[in-house]
Order: structure tokens, then C-alpha cells, then sequence
């Protein structure tokens, strides 16, 4: 078990992506015959021989991965002479109106802001694979509904939507904000 325990360790470091446990035991684990509970297992002694270090492993919504924490963020910016990119309020206030009133059309998204929705801001969303479109809502013109996406949650650090916080419409001001400081 602990050459299976360093091997998951090794993918998961080598791996340019996250790695779910059936890619973990359809590559470098199939030749242990390992079961699901058994992949889990030794993901989760790998996250308990992680605590308390400078990365851990980490489960989004697109498998487990290595990540420096959270708390280094700050002093670990130095690295990297480019900013991370500020995105506006208007792109914000959009996205967190998908995410926690999905699915949704872009029309119900203007009568929710008030405003009309640019087209560059859905663009930059669907580039970014925040958000796509889950299919058409059954009215006059067939207007396109949109959700997020496995990657929308990968790059917030959620394995689900059940993980954003619950909300009450007036508190939806405030999660805007919490986006803007990601």
C-alpha cells in the first residue's frame, strides 16, 4: 500500500491537471487492483501527511491536486511579477447571479441587475469556462440558459455548489464582494 500511497503521491505532483481516483486507478494504480474506498483512503492519509505544511492536497470538482494554502497567498505573490487579473463589477455581480440563481438567461440576469449584461462580460466568462450554455429556455426566441461549469469550481475551490454560502437576496450584494477579492 505505501508504493500505491507514493505513486497517487508522484501522479498527483506530476500531473499538469487534477486527477479524479478512477484516473488515479485506470493509470498509475492499475496494476494494485485497488477499490474506490481504497484510492480514498490513501488520498486521505496523504492529506493528513500534508497538514500543517505549505501545500496540501486538495479536492475541487475536477479531482485532487496539490495547491500552496490559502494563508501564503499573500507572501507567495511575490513570485509572480504579473497581477492576477481584477475583474469589473458588473462581470462579478453576473457571474455570482449565475452561480446562485442557475439556471438562468441572460434576460434574467439584466431584469436582476437592472442593466443590460455586455456581451464581453458573458464572453469573458465562457472564455474563462466559468460559466456555459446548459441549454434553451422554452419561450419566444429560445433564449440561451446558462450555469457554471466543473471549472468555475475548480477555480473557486469548491467541489459543489451545495459549498457556496447560503443566501438571502440581500445578501447577494455581499457575495459579489466576496468574488471580488478572490
Amino acid at each position: 500500500m505505501n508504493d500505491a500511497k507514493q505513486l497517487i503521491e508522484a501522479a498527483l505532483f506530476a500531473f499538469d491537471k487534477p486527477m479524479t481516483v478512477k484516473m488515479l486507478r485506470d493509470s498509475v494504480l492499475s496494476p494494485h487492483k485497488l477499490s474506490n474506498d481504497d484510492v480514498k483512503q490513501l488520498i486521505n492519509d496523504l492529506q493528513q501527511d500534508y497538514d500543517g505544511r505549505g501545500i496540501e492536497l486538495k479536492e475541487t470538482a475536477k479531482g485532487f491536486n496539490f495547491v500552496t494554502r490559502s494563508e501564503l497567498s499573500d507572501a507567495l505573490s511575490i513570485l509572480w511579477q504579473e497581477k492576477s487579473p481584477r475583474y469589473s463589477r458588473a462581470l462579478l455581480e453576473t457571474l455570482a447571479l449565475i452561480a446562485y440563481k442557475q439556471p438562468i438567461t441572460r434576460g434574467e440576469i439584466e431584469h436582476l441587475r437592472g442593466v443590460a449584461v455586455s456581451s464581453n462580460i458573458m464572453k469573458t466568462l465562457i472564455e474563462r469556462e466559468w460559466i456555459k450554455v446548459v441549454g434553451q429556455k422554452d419561450i419566444v426566441g429560445k433564449p440561451s440558459i446558462y450555469g457554471t461549469t466543473k471549472e468555475f469550481l475548480h477555480y473557486f475551490g469548491l467541489t459543489s455548489l451545495a459549498q457556496l454560502p447560503e443566501l438571502t437576496e440581500s445578501q447577494l450584494e455581499s457575495a459579489i464582494s466576496e468574488f471580488e477579492q478572490i
